[in-house]
């Protein structure tokens, strides 16, 4: 094993020979949209992340769905599957099956497998003072995802959410790689605070966060200014909270939404921005956020200023 759970990592990576190593993962949840097929494509771009975000190809993967008999009809059933089997196909990963039980709560997601070169694993206890950390892509999906179902999403605000959510990783992760990044994770249920705090804690840095400078989806502060936030968000907080020291009169509450499909947060030297950058525009993406810098280890994890 060349990643297992000691340091809370995105997944495991097995070394299979001296050019291979395997990386496992599995994700799923409830829906967070209300189209079928997206609700799947959603999923499956949040399951296949976890590999992107270790530096690695997801290659093979198996559907994990829990469906409630009776309450959905079977087309619903068909549709999200099909979503799921969308983003596979342009992310270049065989679904070659799974599993599926009677469940009262609808859930989808997927058992990934992917592949990395032993040498250029990239893990969240890389992070070096000094560095750089960037961010690709907004925050805010939790806050959104809330305003939906209390019927306050434009659907303008709900396609440019989705489409945020459908988007993969994989350029990002093509990027972070070739710009030499030495730790990287993706942002998902715990929020930016969460696993920032397991990368700071695994790499034994402090990492420094410029709120000013964290990306949101349109409508998230007023969202948040009217009291629109999901659980998750309060929970992350009270949880997370105590690994933050937040500059006073900061408002901190985007850095705990929870996540779906979020994008990488990824450290590496300040000097190779510039191709990390170049990487991205390069395969169509817009350049990532640069939201902070690692600093040597310190009382708090993360220091949001």
């Amino acid at each position: 094993m060349l990643v297992s759970e000691g340091t809370v990592d995105d997944a495991g990576v097995y070394l299979l020979n001296d050019e291979v190593a395997l990386v496992f993962t599995v994700d799923f949840f409830t829906p967070v949209v209300d189209d079928a097929r997206d609700f799947g494509r959603i999923s499956a771009a949040n399951a296949f992340s976890d590999v992107y975000a270790m530096g690695g190809r997801p290659v093979m993967a198996l559907n994990v769905l829990c469906f409630p008999d009776g309450e959905l009809p079977p087309d619903a059933m068909a549709e999200i599957l099909l979503g799921g089997e969308d983003t596979a196909a342009e992310a270049g990963v065989s679904i070659v099956g799974g599993h599926s039980v009677s469940d009262r709560e609808l859930k989808y997601g997927l058992a990934v497998v992917g592949t990395v070169h032993p040498k250029r694993v990239v893990t969240n206890a890389g992070a070096r003072p000094g560095q750089a950390l960037a961010l690709t892509k907004p925050l805010g999906t939790g806050i959104l995802m809330t305003a939906l179902k209390e019927g306050k999403l434009s659907a303008e605000s709900l396609a440019e959410a989705t489409a945020v959510m459908r988007r993969l990783n994989r350029a990002a992760s093509e990027a972070m790689v070739e710009a030499g990044a030495t730790a990287a994770t993706d942002v998902t249920g715990f929020g930016l605070a969460g696993h920032a705090s397991a990368m700071a804690r695994a790499s034994r840095v402090t990492l420094e966060i410029d709120l000013a400078s964290v990306p949101l989806l349109r409508g998230v502060r007023e969202f948040l200014d009217a009291g629109v936030f999901p659980g998750g968000l309060a929970t992350n907080r009270e949880y997370y909270g105590r690994s933050v020291s937040a500059a006073a009169g900061a408002s901190a509450d985007p850095i705990y939404d929870p996540q779906t499909s979020g994008g990488l947060l990824v450290a590496l030297p300040e000097e190779s921005l510039a191709r990390l950058s170049g990487g991205l525009t390069g395969r169509g993406e817009r350049e990532p956020w640069v939201i902070g810098r690692v600093l040597p280890e310190g009382p708090h994890p993360i220091v949001a200023r």
